[in-house]
């Protein structure tokens, strides 16, 4: 049972759908085990807080801050585009940071940020690994993925009708692409996406550490972007709407090199919404 001795402050806080509890630890100095556990019980919904993943700020001496961030299983994630975003403005509201522009530590590399009342804005690290068509052999379907890291794993699904999307089964499907032996041994974030236009998707994301759809996946929305991209698709920026019925916008450049696409200045924007603040009880965090 994770066990405290004081009720820890936190923030709810929503990014276009994904939702998060941040928590100041500069001075409560949860380690990393106490985070993971902190994490598996207070995302849980309907007993507890509930969240997509928790984030845990922490002083830095090369950036404004730093942070731990976990799914709701526990796990530990490199990068999460909407979390970042939450993590922006959060420091910001705090007084963590002086002003609108910042940036911040992550397992992925240094995050940028600017933030502008309800809007947040983040640069991300430079996506790589760009695979297209790979064959995944499914149980009952064979599915052709393209794969971007865009600072975690994401095997890209591109449906052919807004209807196809529309009746997905993205749990189903996304696990077991999820947990495929081609992703192995990390796995990967599913996300099935419909083209509506050269500036416009719709996408839908089964997130790894979450075990289930979100409303909304910020490295999910870049990722299908800029795979969409590298097909020729769209150009940016991309409005990239989520199942929460939020649009996040993606900027990008694009160019060649040495015959391989490559993408640079990746940026994600969209809404940051705080849902409120409170204090976590003990008896919220008994396994």
């Amino acid at each position: 049972m994770f066990e405290i001795r004081d009720r820890i402050r936190f923030t709810k806080m929503s990014g276009s759908g994904n939702d998060f509890i941040i928590i100041d630890n500069r001075q409560l100095k949860l380690k990393k085990e106490q985070g993971r556990e902190l994490a598996r019980l207070a995302c849980r919904r309907k007993i507890s807080v509930g969240a997509d993943g928790l984030i845990l700020i922490e002083d830095d001496t090369g950036a404004d801050f730093k942070w731990q961030f976990f799914n709701a299983d526990g796990s530990e994630a490199e990068m999460c585009g909407n979390g970042a975003r939450c993590a922006a403005r959060f420091a910001l509201l705090k007084g963590i940071v002086a002003g609108p522009q910042m940036s911040f530590r992550t397992l992925a590399g240094l995050i940028e940020a600017e933030v502008r009342g309800e809007r947040a804005k983040v640069r991300m690290t430079p996506p790589h690994g760009y695979e297209i068509d790979i064959p995944v052999k499914l149980e009952n379907c064979l599915l052709n993925l393209d794969f971007i890291n865009t600072g975690v794993p994401h095997a890209v699904f591109f449906a052919q009708s807004e209807s196809q999307l529309d009746e997905i089964d993205v749990f189903g499907l996304g696990r077991s692409i999820r947990f495929h032996k081609r992703f192995e041994p990390a796995g990967s974030n599913a996300d099935f996406v419909y083209v509506r236009g050269p500036h416009n998707l719709a996408i839908r994301t089964y997130e790894r550490g979450v075990e289930a759809e979100t409303l909304a996946c910020g490295t999910g929305a870049i990722a299908g972007a800029l795979t969409a991209a590298a097909r020729d698709f769209v150009t940016s920026p991309v409005d990239v709407r989520t199942m929460s019925g939020e649009s996040l916008i993606i900027y990008f450049e694009k160019s060649l090199q040495e015959g391989e696409k490559v993408f640079s200045d990746v940026y994600l924007e969209g809404d940051v919404k705080v849902v409120y603040d409170g204090e976590l009880w003990d008896e919220t965090l008994r396994g």
